[in-house]
Order: structure tokens, then sequence, then C-alpha cells
């Protein structure tokens, strides 16, 4: 399966268990509630048996070792966005649309809605950390819902059963609600499985106001922003900047079209915005 078919295929999943109409109720034809891990495709299955098996305390901090130090390229947003453009793989017979206007999609419905120049950059690049592929991470370690290490995995995340293969899930210290952490802490303190969200947030957190970075950096916390989990990890603030992550998620999941974009057309203005915020090369 290649990167960019095996990416369509944990987003397609993404869109079934989170559908737009949240408050309509998701029964099947035999009036039960849709089951929709019963439905899910074997690739997908398989991607989060493999994340929810090696995603450990000490393996995202060995990735934070590697990576943080920012010296994979030097690339400017453009060149960034090309890149991603790779993942495309024309023997793939499920692509739709490049990667870049897909993200393009998402700025422009931010545009649209009339947000501010930083909200609609966020849309602009917030996928970008998925060039981890393109620096030869495996799809389980770049994409998928994302959640807390060093303490007790919630039953709400997907999967959940797959945990039961995570070494970490027969440590005494991380099996407890708060595990590591105490009451309260906050998010800022707490390790993140490792993907491309928590990648691109530091890659930008000297460059963005603070709710685009919590949106990069929790925009994959799916536990946490739409099944209410780990809220004794969180503090005040937290609570706050997550109003600004829901605020995002519509537009992160909801705008892929095959109405095409002329990116050409629309460089102009994000040229200026990527200007205002994230002139020039940048450490990847």
């Amino acid at each position: 399966m290649s990167a960019h078919a095996g990416l369509e295929a944990w987003e397609e999943d993404l869109l079934k268990r989170y559908p737009e109409e949240q408050n309509e109720c998701t029964v099947s034809d035999d009036g039960t509630f849709r089951d929709y891990e019963s439905n899910t495709r074997p690739e997908v299955r398989e991607f989060y048996r493999l994340n929810h098996r090696y995603q450990t305390l000490e393996f995202a901090r060995q990735k934070k070792d590697k990576y943080l130090k920012f010296d994979q390229r030097r690339m400017t947003i453009w060149e960034g966005l090309e890149f991603l453009d790779q993942l495309i793989d024309d023997s793939d017979p499920d692509i739709h649309l490049p990667q870049i206007e897909h993200l393009l999609q998402t700025a422009e419905a931010i545009r649209h809605d009339g947000h501010s120049r930083w909200f609609i950059l966020t849309g602009l690049i917030h996928d970008l950390g998925k060039i981890l592929c393109l620096f030869g991470e495996e799809q389980w370690a770049v994409v998928g819902d994302t959640f807390p290490l060093g303490c007790r995995f919630s039953d709400k995340i997907v999967f959940h059963e797959f945990f039961q293969d995570n070494p970490d899930t027969n440590v005494a210290e991380y099996s407890t609600r708060l595990g590591i952490y105490e009451e309260g802490c906050g998010l800022n303190n707490v390790t993140m499985s490792w993907g491309h969200d928590e990648y691109l947030y530091h890659v930008m957190k000297d460059h963005l106001p603070e709710p685009a970075l919590y949106m990069i950096r929790y925009h994959s916390f799916y536990p946490a922003h739409r099944e209410g989990e780990y809220n004794e990890l969180m503090n005040d603030h937290d609570r706050q900047m997550f109003e600004w992550v829901r605020a995002f998620n519509p537009y992160d999941l909801y705008t892929k079209s095959e109405e095409r974009v002329d990116v050409e057309e629309l460089k102009p203005f994000y040229d200026d915005l990527i200007n205002e915020y994230l002139p020039g090369k940048l450490s990847w």
C-alpha cells in the first residue's frame, strides 16, 4: 500500500467515526447503533494495531530526540507543501487531489468564513508535519488519533483493544488514571504519542499565535476534544484553548471536495500570508 493510499484510508475512517451531523443518531438498517470499527477496512485496522503496539513513552522520547534537532532539511513553506505532494502515487487508483489542494481547500473555507489571517494560515499548514513520511517514518508514526503516554490508555481511543500489545500497558507506573503526571498538570507537561501534530507544533512554536499552536498540536487528539477524555491532565488554560481546537476541527474534517482549486490564482494571497508569519526557509 502506498504512503498516500494509507493516509487516505485513515482519513476516510476518521470521517466515518466523526460524521458531520453530530446531532443525528447513527443507526443501521436493523435499528442498532452503527459499529464503525466492525466496518473498518483491514488496512486501517492494521494501521491502528501497529500504532497502538509501538507508540510507547520511550518511542515518543526517541522521536523527539531525533526530529527536534530540526536537521532534516531547510525549506520554505511552499517548498514544504510541494514536498508533501510527493506522497501522491500516480499508480494509486484512489488518488483524488494533491495534498496542496486539500490544504488550500481547508484554508479557503476558513478565509471564506472571515477568520483571522493566522487562522487561515493554520488551515494551510496544519498537515505539513506529514512530511515525516518522506523522511522515512511509517504511517502509524505520522498520522492517527493522538493520546497521552505515561498514563492509562483511555477506552475511548479507537481500537482500544490493540493496546494490550503495548509494552507500556504492563508498566504499573503508567497504568493509572494520572500515571506519571499530577492532576491538572497541563498538557504542555504531558508527552503525547508521536506524529505529524507534535512535530509541526515544535517547528512552528516560535512563529504562530498560541491558538494556532493548539490547533496544530491537538487537532488529532480526538479522545479529548471529541470524547471529553483526559480532562484530569488539563489545566484551565488548556480548556480555554481547546475551544480553538474545536473551532478548527470542522474545517479539518469537512472541507475536502473534488472541486479543483487554482493554486496559481491563490498563490499571491498565500505568499503574503506566509511572508507575514513564516518568511524564508525554516528548519525541518
